[in-house]
C-alpha cells in the first residue's frame, strides 16, 4: 500500500529479459534498509525488489512479469529514464495523498500542457473503459503521483501541477504524447462494484 507522495526519482540503469523482464534501478534510497522481497512503486506499479546493491550507486532490481508490461508505460522504459519511487506504507506513517495499490487499471496519454500562473495544467485522455471511474475532485493515480482532477469531459482530464511537485517527481520532464500509468481510486472502484448489484 502507498500514498502516491513520491519519495525519491529513481533512475534505470538496465533492463534485461530471463523468463521475466528485470530492471535495475539507481535509488537515493539506503539499501541497507530495504529487504529482498519489499515492494517499492515505480511510476505507479507495485514491484518486488529480488537483488540489491551498492555499486556504482545504490540499486534494487525487480522482475516484472508479461502481464504487468501489457498494462502499463513499461515499452517506454530504457536505460536513463527517471521513474517515480515510493516505498510501501508503514502503519503510524503520515498519510499525504491517498491509498494507492500499485495496480495500475490502464494507460492514459497527455494530450495538452498548459502554464496557468507558476502551475502547469496536464490535460489526459483515458481509456474508455475507466474514464466513467474519474470525477471531478476525486483522486488519482499517475505514475504513482496522487493528484486531484480538476475537470472531466468525456475520456478527457485534467490536472494541475504545482512547481514543486515538478521539481520532485518526473513530471517536469513530461511530454505531449507521454503515456503515464493510471490508477483509479479504489473507493469509485467499489461504489461502481456496488451499482452494478443495485
Amino acid at each position: 500500500m502507498f500514498t502516491g507522495i513520491v519519495t525519491d526519482m529513481g533512475e534505470i540503469l538496465d533492463l534485461h529479459q530471463q523468463g521475466d523482464l528485470t530492471a535495475r534501478i539507481a535509488t537515493a534510497y539506503d539499501v541497507q534498509t530495504i529487504d529482498i522481497g519489499a515492494s517499492i512503486c515505480c511510476d505507479g506499479i507495485c514491484l518486488t525488489v529480488v537483488a540489491l546493491g551498492g555499486e556504482p550507486r545504490p540499486w534494487f532490481e525487480v522482475q516484472i512479469s508479461a502481464e504487468t508490461v501489457s498494462k502499463t508505460n513499461l515499452s517506454a522504459w530504457k536505460p536513463g529514464r527517471r521513474v517515480n519511487l515510493e516505498r510501501a506504507l508503514k502503519v503510524g506513517d503520515e498519510l499525504g495523498g491517498h491509498i494507492v495499490t500499485g495496480h495500475v487499471d490502464g494507460v492514459a496519454r497527455i494530450t495538452d500542457m498548459r502554464d496557468e500562473g507558476d502551475s502547469t495544467r496536464f490535460v489526459f485522455e483515458a481509456p474508455e473503459a475507466l474514464a466513467r471511474f474519474i470525477a471531478p475532485k476525486g483522486s488519482i493515480a499517475l505514475n504513482g503521483t496522487s493528484l486531484t482532477v480538476n475537470e472531466v469531459d468525456g475520456r478527457s482530464f485534467g490536472v494541475n501541477l504545482i512547481p514543486h511537485t515538478k521539481e520532485v517527481t518526473t513530471w517536469g520532464q513530461a511530454a505531449v504524447g507521454d503515456a503515464v500509468n493510471l490508477e483509479i481510486d479504489t473507493l469509485a472502484r467499489y461504489v461502481a462494484r456496488l451499482q452494478e448489484w443495485g
